[in-house]
């Protein structure tokens, strides 16, 4: 099972004992949802930011990638690592300590005095955040042994979701506006350490009865190939894609692909069984995990700056310009999955592409002078767009996965939506940095970002089309049968 926003959950304790504090469930929720609420909050709160810790830091585009990147390429490599740590040494320990390293990383990020400082007070907060939602969904699984209780307990986790992604830009803009951008950083020290204190007293402790064994040469393999990869899409424009420093670290992103690929078949529990990719609706989900979120991030980074910079926006006008996005995401998430109860993934997904390529056809001829009315449509746009994508994420990667593999499918396609918002940031803030080089108007620069983001659009309605058919369901019969428990 998996959250609305995306984030796995790790395996349930059926050990088929009661846990304690049984009888204050809906606080456990409540202290689980602290957690949700600083670190969805976090994903929008900073791009709005962004101009003002550039003009304050003297920041580069680049730096400015890397504030968004160095947390979302923690919390991509380490979402799994996450999940086996908290089955293997107490979900409420590890969920603590997450807390804590969040917190504290927030309150060095409010600190920092260089952009130095800020990019790696930013991954410090990603190694908590990867230790929070994950481990949160399974302290709410453990608590809610009903059926129906869980699912209720999940509805307002996906709701507080919804409300932390439309207060971010708001609260980010006000606050950037009034006090200053360091001000975004000091919210979450309240809300965290009183998390801490309340998950000491009231959450109760669980173990997997059996926990995933550690991949210790795999994790550092995936966090060697996505940073190197990253790094060098970052840096390629001002470094020169032939340089010995980006040659070098495309040389080190594919030696890591290639040991991955051939260490981890040998391994009795790999950190990703490769068979899992022979399931069409499966592969289907990783993509659009890719894809669609590589989408997002890059459109919360370049409208951020867009708003700002090119149209003179202050941080709160332009916090209110993206409100329509979030509430559409809002909404459209959770009509997204009583759909995919009812008629399966097909219909979310042909209206979140269509959504996409409306949208994105609209922006590929942004201007600065651009009407507001027409940015707010194609960014509502946009909001449908992903609120009907995300739950289907998640339904395709466990489609037809035995019930001991569904949480490892599903960690993998949250893992997924995290490298696809690294690569992102990266590839468009680069597509735009190169266009400027040569005197290009930042609005004028994003044209070929959302060219992309319309090809994104079309393969979203191709794959939604292609992984309902009878040779879909067919691999994942076949996928079931070679994990063993085909039938």
């Amino acid at each position: 099972m998996t959250s609305p926003n995306g984030s796995p959950q790790t395996s349930p304790d059926t050990s088929g004992r009661t846990p304690q504090n049984a009888s204050r469930p809906n606080l456990v929720l409540g202290i689980c949802c602290m957690s949700l609420l600083i670190v969805s909050m976090d994903v929008t709160i900073v791009n709005v930011a962004l101009p003002a810790i550039q003009h304050d830091l003297r920041a580069n585009l680049s730096q400015l990638q890397w504030i968004v990147d160095a947390y979302t390429l923690v919390v991509a490599s380490l979402l799994m690592l996450s999940g086996s740590m908290s089955d293997r040494f107490g979900r409420r320990r590890v969920f603590q300590i997450g807390l804590v390293l969040f917190t504290a990383g927030s309150v060095l990020c409010s600190l920092a005095q260089s952009i130095g400082q800020l990019i790696a007070f930013r991954a410090m907060q990603g190694l908590g955040a990867s230790m929070l939602n994950p481990v949160a969904l399974s302290i709410i699984a453990n608590t809610f042994t009903d059926r129906k209780a869980r699912a209720r307990a999940v509805g307002i986790w996906g709701a507080v979701a919804g409300i932390s992604l439309a207060l971010g830009p708001l609260v980010g803009g006000a606050l950037t506006q009034t006090v200053g951008w360091r001000s975004i950083f000091w919210i979450n020290l309240p809300i965290g350490a009183l998390a801490v204190i309340l998950a000491a007293l009231y959450v109760p402790e669980s173990k997997a009865p059996q926990a995933r064994a550690f991949d210790p040469l795999g994790q550092f393999l995936i966090f060697a190939c996505l940073t190197s990869l990253t790094y060098a899409v970052i840096e390629g424009t001002h470094a020169g894609w032939g340089s010995p420093l980006i040659v070098s670290l495309l040389t080190v992103m594919g030696a890591s692909f290639v040991v991955f690929c051939v260490y981890e078949p040998r391994l009795r529990e790999p950190l990703i069984d490769p068979r899992f990719f022979r399931s069409v609706p499966f592969t289907t989900a990783t993509l659009l995990a890719l894809g669609a979120f590589a989408s997002f991030a890059a459109f919360l980074f370049l409208n951020a700056l867009y708003l700002q910079q090119s149209r003179g926006f202050s941080a709160f006008h332009a916090g209110l310009s993206t409100l329509p996005l979030a509430l559409m995401m809002s909404i459209c998430a959770p009509l997204s999955g009583r759909i995919v109860a009812n008629h399966g993934t097909r219909p979310p997904l042909l209206l979140s592409g269509v959504a996409f390529l409306l949208s994105t056809v609209l922006l590929t001829r942004l201007q600065a002078s651009t009407p507001l009315v027409l940015l707010l449509v194609a960014y509502a746009l946009f909001g449908a767009a992903l609120g009907f994508v995300n739950p289907t994420i998640t339904n395709s990667a466990v489609a037809g996965m035995p019930l001991s593999q569904a949480g490892v499918a599903a960690a993998i396609a949250s893992t997924g939506r995290q490298v696809g918002a690294a690569l992102g940031v990266a590839v468009a803030g680069s597509v735009v940095a190169a266009s400027r080089a040569h005197g290009v108007d930042f609005a004028t620069a994003t044209h070929p970002v959302w060219w992309a983001m319309t090809l994104i659009g079309a393969v979203i309605v191709v794959l939604g089309w292609a992984s309902n058919t009878p040779w879909a369901r067919d691999s994942q019969r076949h996928v079931a049968e070679l994990l063993g428990e085909g039938k």
